[in-house]
């Protein structure tokens, strides 16, 4: 079969295209024929050997696929060759096979395609997690429905937030670089928008709501505009730390979070996933439900073939995608 690999840390002009081996299916895990790769932030990390995970030589990118059960190993027996199944894998989905983990794989309802599903855990299974989980968010409340901002939300997490957030009940405020961008979070439930390329993020917060603040704040971006956000909470609003797509790690005066009365609330769900699967099961479940019922559509801007998956990763880094990107075996 034919992968892309990473044999040394690098930029993704590094990665090779190979034949290599099929997998067999060792105890607990089962090996997928890839129809479809979601591309993630993480995938241009990971080759960098700047994420957390660090797999060894040569690997491939890639951490979630959709398609069809080519083998199971013992002990699997919630899926057989021949279903078609979604599943996150870490690494590996650049290619034509992947062996993933029993426990992480899902059966695809009827009806879903092979695109649809390689777009739906990493993004919406993060910021669903994110906003049920961390943030609590809430629909209704006394004085109507809590508001959410969120940063970066054209892209791959942010865009599933700001549909989700509309889906929960909330008043959701995209904020993005681009006026396209944010014509693109209209269309996915967004109330309100602010351009912070063109326009001050504390004062638009302010004008949108009042004075008040936000009640919740889901940032992926961090870098400079994770301070005037903090800045910008409501009383006891909640500050999710998703990811720091804009490269620095923020510095933050821990006196705002004491005069906020707020939470900076950290947002890890590989590790959710892994340490708590029976509630990360139940998530899946509810999301498939919004799909079914036609409330939750990924946007999916591109895809790729496995010889141009340079092109997907510095799509991804350069931060010019909007929804999503696919690799397409």
């Amino acid at each position: 079969m034919k992968a892309v690999l990473c044999h040394q840390y690098g930029l993704p002009e590094s990665l090779v295209v190979e034949d290599i081996s099929w997998p067999s299916a060792p105890k607990g895990k089962l090996v997928i024929e890839v129809k479809a790769c979601g591309v993630n932030f993480p995938d241009t990390l990971i080759i960098e050997g700047k994420y957390q995970f660090k797999p060894p030589f040569p690997f491939s990118p890639g951490g979630e696929v959709a398609g069809i059960v080519r083998e199971v190993g013992e002990g699997v027996s919630h899926v057989k060759p021949g279903d078609s199944v979604f599943a996150l894998t870490g690494w590996g989905g650049f290619a034509e096979g992947v062996v993933a983990d029993g426990y992480r794989t899902f059966p695809m309802p009827q009806g879903m395609d092979f695109q649809t599903a390689a777009s739906l855990m990493y993004t919406y299974g993060t910021s669903y997690h994110a906003l049920k989980d961390r943030a609590n968010l809430q629909s209704g409340r006394s004085d109507g429905p809590e508001t959410l901002l969120v940063l970066g939300a054209a892209g791959g997490v942010g865009l599933a937030a700001v549909s989700l957030g509309k889906i929960m009940g909330a008043r959701v405020i995209a904020a993005a670089s681009t006026d396209e961008k944010l014509a693109l979070c209209r269309e996915y439930g967004a109330t309100e928008t602010i351009n912070y390329k063109t326009e001050d993020l504390r004062e638009r917060i302010k004008d949108i709501t009042g004075g008040k603040g936000v009640d919740v704040v889901y940032d992926p971006v961090g870098g400079d505009l994770a301070e005037p956000a903090l800045r910008s909470m409501n009383w006891q609003g909640r500050y999710l730390v998703v990811g720091f797509a804009a490269g620095a790690i923020p510095s933050l005066p821990f006196n705002l979070p004491l005069l906020k009365g707020c939470s900076v609330v950290g947002v890890f769900w590989g590790a959710f996933a892994e340490r708590q699967p029976k509630d990360n099961f139940k998530n899946v479940n509810e999301l498939l439900g919004f799909w079914q019922s036609g409330q939750l559509k990924p946007h999916i801007q591109a895809t790729y073939p496995l010889e141009k998956a340079a092109d997907a990763l510095n799509e991804m880094r350069g931060r010019r995608v909007m929804g999503k990107v696919l690799i397409v075996p």
